[in-house]
């Protein structure tokens, strides 16, 4: 528990962490462009943490080129998701679209909803998937570049390996974007 606690506390231990994250939160909302420096900060957050500083990196605008392979890996992976749960939600659409032409058929109806259900429990499920496995992705994609981060064997394997610790990691990433979301919120973002 104290380690899942330093988690959310070391970036505190930077005297200046305040404005350090100010500035790396309102760098994030430029589209695409803050997402990408927001995940080179955290990578270089993270290499700071490895080498035992406990202060943050500076926040500014210098870290797209580490966020961009992170950034890539992730896009592929969540239009993996949207590809899935899609497809099959447009299943139901088509059907839907077929049976608003004639005289509907009821089964073909249920069908087409029972689909749209479907794609979004898929969606869903795969978003979660995605959720847990994103510090194995991170690693990955660290360690190999986007191909090491796109290899879904070692990213299963990984997190097959460390089991607890990917649940751990993966309920954090749901608290932290429960957070986050208050905190834009409670900014009125």
């Amino acid at each position: 528990m104290e380690r899942i606690a330093d988690a959310f506390g070391w970036p505190l231990r930077d005297p200046r962490w305040f404005g350090k994250t100010l500035v790396v939160a309102l760098l994030l909302l430029i589209p695409v462009v803050g997402v990408v420096n927001g995940l080179g900060w955290m990578l270089a957050a993270l290499d700071r943490l490895r080498a035992g500083d406990q202060t943050l990196p500076p926040g500014n605008l210098t870290y797209l080129g580490r966020g961009v392979r992170l950034a890539v890996v992730e896009l592929v992976y969540g239009l993996a998701v949207v590809v899935i749960g899609g497809s099959v939600y447009a299943s139901g659409v088509v059907i839907l679209i077929h049976e608003g032409t004639g005289t509907a058929s009821a089964a073909l109806v249920a069908v087409a909803v029972g689909l749209s259900l479907v794609s979004l429990s898929l969606a869903t499920l795969g978003s979660l998937a995605l959720t847990f496995a994103l510090p194995p992705i991170v690693l990955a994609t660290v360690r190999g570049g986007i191909p090491g981060g796109l290899d879904a064997r070692a990213i299963v394997k990984h997190s097959r390996a460390a089991g607890i610790n990917t649940v751990i990691a993966g309920l954090m990433l749901i608290a932290a974007g429960l957070v986050g979301s208050l905190g834009a919120v409670l900014c009125l973002v």
